[in-house]
């Protein structure tokens, strides 16, 4: 696999499976709110996803603490947007275009935040998280795969 997106969203799957099942199992069976629950199934799945992309997908060798700050930011960043906008696109597509009932909106928003967090979370973390300082001394650079 040469490219980091493949390996991103592979360690997407695994990260989102995992955040996903914290998400529906606070939501649903301990009943906590919507920001609750995306907050701390996101945090978890951050936690994964860290590990995981340091490693695997975008091989950094950046300086752990130096990164860490950049990740959360990013990840904050991320889910405060996605999941935003998420809750207010599921809740004007019920409200205005969707005959289902009101309750399937949290579900909806969930996905539909989940689905743009992906795309902002890749676009942060190769561009300000996982970079490597070129010889120049220029950060933000990757190095060749």
């Amino acid at each position: 696999m040469k490219h980091s997106f493949v390996r991103f969203l592979i360690v997407g799957v695994i990260n989102t499976l995992v955040g996903l099942s914290v998400i529906y199992l606070l939501l649903h069976a301990a009943d906590v709110s919507y920001w609750l629950a995306t907050f701390s199934g996101n945090a978890v799945g951050a936690c994964v996803s860290y590990v995981l992309n340091r490693m695997f997908t975008f091989r950094s060798s950046s300086p752990v603490a130096g990164s860490m700050v950049r990740f959360a930011i990013v990840i904050f960043l991320c889910y405060f947007i996605a999941y935003y906008a998420g809750i207010r696109i599921a809740d004007w597509a019920f409200s205005a275009i969707l005959p289902l009932p009101k309750h399937f909106a949290k579900d909806a928003a969930v996905l539909i935040g989940t689905g743009l967090y992906t795309v902002l979370n890749y676009a942060g973390q190769k561009r300000f998280v996982f970079t490597e300082s070129s010889s120049s001394g220029k950060a933000g650079t990757m190095t060749r795969e």
